[in-house]
């Protein structure tokens, strides 16, 4: 039988409170609020790309770069074998797919083929004409080291454009080696141009303590050492003179941030390392104390400072000539990671808002239109029962809306396409529970009891229909990218509200209609 339990109640105003707290804030600009008093949400949607204009770019990943870093590491593993093994050697080099060797008594090339074929861990093709032996990578290898470099690249720039605060990029592999990035609302597209594209390997060496004027007079720089540029153009020391063993690198980095060093009054990049690092560190100050540190970043030198005594906390500082937002997006830089490729910028388009802006009006329109008439349809079929499924319309609106703003979604030109279809199917489930009511009618049953059995018959066949429809948005959430992903969000968040606005909030508006006012007859055509 109907009924309303002060549970049922409070439930549903809860509900409709808690929309309305999620809801208002996006009558507001970006900027009125953060005004809004503290009690107040600041969540509001996000407008996409194609809404509110922003910076597209087309990178590439010059997946060639590590292949080429592989066949070194390669030529390394053979030179330690060859010595270690007391073989002479000639023409021992890299090629962008391998190496190249020549044995000079020929009957231990095939010794050498056998031995570092054993020895190293690679899929590698072997072959040998006379004493060259060639090694050469597969290309099943090829593709891995293709595929794990440009994964690798996009998590990092996924990374660096969320620590710049970017709300929603969408960021997806286009091709083989090409990323695809949209900022929506980026009003600085060239630092985060600047920010992908930087490579940010970083690496801690020892300073050679020959100055590079010394080493230029003698006609040779020390063993084992090369010269490297000062990353700030109008310092003093414009070159050094760096050990070329890498003694540290920026893989080991657990935070870093910008901040004011309170002696200097300038801005530095605070670090901190991982355990691994920190103990490595310690170890590397501790030995060479009063001798200079070299920071490298991307082959330049940002920071040389001396080593006064040892550090063993794993924190220290990287100093130079910074500005606030050099120190930040060296920091964002070093907290995302490296990439593991240089990154080229293949196209770059900038969308204005004016596109943005006609297609929210045309989407507005739409969505006014369509409203309009469902709800003069609505009136005009189930009279009382239309305005009460009305009336659900305009609390799933005011859900949907607010369920995206509590998840910061962001809203394109499919979503509000899946908004506008949201009002059609919202008054589906109400459509199949007043039919059902008005055959209960017909039957002779009293009106409380059509009512109850309307819904109480019509609930799984309205459970069954949205849940099938769930399922394909989910499917396209899943296997879908960029705008395909938002007209699934919206899809799917307003098949639950309109499940709630059809089972729950209708039955108890319409309990309380009939329950307190009894009436005779229900006109419904």
């Amino acid at each position: 039988m109907l009924n309303i339990s002060k549970w049922n109640l409070i439930f549903v105003f809860s509900v409709c409170l808690l929309g309305l707290y999620y809801f208002i804030p996006n009558f507001y600009g970006k900027s009125e609020v953060t005004a809004l008093p503290s009690f107040l949400s600041k969540k509001q949607v996000n407008l996409g790309l194609d809404l509110q204009g922003g910076s597209h770019l087309l990178l590439e990943v010059e997946t060639k770069t590590v292949l080429k870093e592989e066949s070194e590491n390669l030529v390394d593993e053979i030179r330690s074998f060859l010595r270690k093994s007391k073989i002479k050697y000639t023409n021992l080099g890299s090629k962008i797919k391998g190496a190249v060797v020549t044995i000079k008594d020929k009957e231990k090339v095939d010794f050498v083929k056998r031995e570092i074929r054993n020895n190293i861990n690679k899929e590698i093709i072997i072959s040998s004409e006379k004493n060259k032996v060639t090694f050469l990578f597969s290309e099943k290898l090829i593709l891995e080291s293709r595929n794990r470099t440009v994964e690798q690249s996009i998590e990092v720039v996924r990374k660096r454009v969320d620590e710049s605060g970017t709300k929603e990029p969408t960021i997806q592999k286009q091709g083989e080696e090409r990323i695809i990035v949209q900022l929506p609302g980026v009003k600085d597209p060239e630092r985060i141009k600047t920010l992908i594209g930087r490579t940010a390997k970083l690496n801690f060496h020892m300073l050679d303590p020959t100055t590079v004027e010394l080493a230029e007079q003698r006609g040779k720089f020390p063993p084992g050492t090369f010269k490297a540029q000062n990353s700030d153009p109008t310092a003093y020391e414009k070159e050094f003179i760096v050990k070329k063993r890498v003694l540290l690198t920026g893989d080991r980095l657990k935070n870093a941030a910008a901040t004011v060093d309170p002696q200097t009054g300038r801005y530095v990049v605070a670090f901190e390392f991982d355990t691994k690092g920190a103990k490595k560190f310690a170890k590397i100050t501790t030995e060479n104390t009063y001798q200079r540190l070299a920071i490298l970043l991307d082959s330049k030198v940002v920071s040389a400072p001396q080593i006064r005594e040892p550090i063993t906390g794993g924190q220290g500082n990287i100093s130079g000539n910074f500005s606030a937002n050099a120190a930040n997006d060296l920091a964002v830089l070093l907290r995302a990671g490296s990439l593991p490729a240089p990154i080229k910028v293949l196209e770059e388009r900038t969308v204005g808002p004016s596109l943005g802006f006609d297609s929210i009006e045309a989407g507005k329109k739409a969505l006014i239109i369509g409203f309009i008439l469902v709800i003069v349809f609505m009136i005009l079929r189930y009279k009382v029962f239309g305005m009460v499924a009305d009336l659900a319309i305009i609390i799933n609106v005011i859900l949907l809306v607010s369920l995206l703003s509590a998840i910061e979604a962001t809203l394109t030109m499919p979503g509000i396409a899946g908004i506008v279809l949201t009002l059609g199917m919202a008054v589906d489930a109400n459509v199949l529970v007043f039919e059902r009511i008005k055959e209960e009618l017909r039957s002779g049953r009293s009106i409380i009891n059509s009512i109850d059995l309307g819904y109480k018959y019509a609930l799984k066949t309205i459970i069954d229909a949205n849940f099938t429809t769930l399922i394909a948005a989910l499917l396209l959430f899943n296997y879908g990218s960029g705008p395909i992903k938002g007209f699934a969000v919206t899809l799917s968040i307003g098949i639950l509200t309109s499940m709630f606005s059809a089972l729950i909030l209708t039955k108890m508006v319409v309990s309380f209609w009939v329950l307190k006012f009894k009436p005779n007859k229900i006109y419904i055509n």
